[in-house]
């Protein structure tokens, strides 16, 4: 009985094991830098994106500093996006949970006419004022 159980604590091991090594090859493949390769293999193997890839990656290579002024614009601008699209969910969730002012319509429109008086007591008294 003792043998069976150290022959079951072996096979676990032995899984575990393999298993380690499988979730090690699975990370490998997915960290970023990988991805990147892969995506960039795949397009050199394109005829048509051969020559554009090596032509942007020589452009690169002889010019570092333009490059990466504009990837910092890019990103610049993606994180202005960001922010905004933030600020605008906030607003609108503000203004959501705030309560409707009812507005009164009364159907008249008000227009401005010099030549009538205004209804505004100060503004009669500036123009009282005026005319003597």
């Amino acid at each position: 009985m003792s043998q069976s159980i150290n022959d079951l604590e072996h096979d676990i091991e032995q899984t575990r094991a393999r298993l380690d090594r499988t979730i090690d090859q699975i990370q490998g493949r997915l960290s970023p830098a990988s991805i990147v390769d892969e995506m960039l293999g795949t397009a050199r193997q394109t005829p048509a994106m051969a020559g554009l890839y090596d032509g942007a990656l020589a452009a690169v290579r002889r010019n570092p500093v333009p490059v990466m002024l504009i990837v910092a614009g890019v990103g610049w601008l993606v994180h202005r996006v960001a922010r905004e699209s933030e600020r605008r969910r906030e607003l609108d969730a503000t203004m959501a949970g705030a309560e409707s002012v009812p507005v009164l319509n009364t159907g008249t429109a008000r227009v401005y006419d010099p030549d009538r008086p205004t209804a505004h007591p100060a503004a009669d008294r500036v123009a009282e004022s005026l005319r003597m």
